[in-house]
This record gives structure tokens, C-alpha cells and sequence, in this order.
């Protein structure tokens, strides 16, 4: 039986070499954004931090802001528009940026907390 529907798709953040960590994006979170980001997978990058709490990397698919929010719990997912990057929350934190919400890691979230400069993520449908 898929884990995937119409209106929540399971996919995988990969820390290559490290880590694979299950990953919801939701749809009724933000429908233009999310159709937008699973049109253009599978996506990878250089994982950057920003703080304590927030780990993302740079795309280059430009989608406006929508349904922000600016306080997000570990474990959340955002997009951030105004570089094209996909964010993971690893504690509860409220930013000075806005974001759109877009879903919500699994059970493996805490291997965020090994990433280092250099690490490269990856996200991509998840074949089971």
C-alpha cells in the first residue's frame, strides 16, 4: 500500500553518506508551492545552517510566498522564497523571515544535528 495521496506525498531527504530521513511534503499546506517542488524533484544542494535550528539548501525553482508563517516546531519543513531554499527545522523556533509551510520530516529528524558544511542533501521520491 502507497503512504503517498493526493494530498500528502512521502518522499526522502538523504544527508549523502549519512543519513536518509523520511519526509512529507502536504499539499493542503501549500498547494502552488508543493506542486512546484514535486514537479522539479528529484533536487539537491550544499547543506547550509542557519543558527541552532534550521538546515537548508538553495534551489533554483522561484515560487512566491504563500501561507506564511514565521514560527515553525522541529521537525517542520519550509520554503523559502526568497532564495529558493528548502529548510528543516531541528528545534521549535520563531525566525524574523517568513516562510511557506510545506510539511514535515519522520522519525529520523535528530540526524539533521550531524550535518556539517560540505554535507549535500538530496530529496526524491521515495520508491518503497
Amino acid at each position: 500500500m502507497s503512504t503517498s495521496s493526493v494530498s500528502k506525498k512521502r518522499l526522502v531527504l538523504e544527508i549523502r553518506g549519512k543519513a536518509k530521513i523520511s519526509c512529507d511534503l502536504k499539499r493542503h499546506l501549500s498547494p502552488r508551492t508543493v506542486g512546484i517542488i514535486l514537479r522539479s524533484l528529484p533536487l539537491e544542494g550544499h547543506a547550509h545552517q542557519l543558527g541552532s535550528s534550521i538546515f537548508y539548501f538553495e534551489t533554483s525553482i522561484d515560487s512566491g510566498i504563500e501561507r506564511s508563517r514565521s514560527e515553525f516546531k522541529k521537525g517542520d519543513v519550509a520554503f523559502l522564497p526568497s532564495t529558493g531554499s528548502i529548510c528543516f527545522f531541528a528545534g521549535d523556533l520563531a525566525s524574523g523571515k517568513t516562510m511557506t509551510p510545506i510539511g514535515r520530516l519522520g522519525e529520523n529528524a535528530d540526524a539533521l544535528k550531524d550535518v556539517k558544511p560540505g554535507d549535500v542533501f538530496c530529496i526524491y521520491e521515495d520508491a518503497a
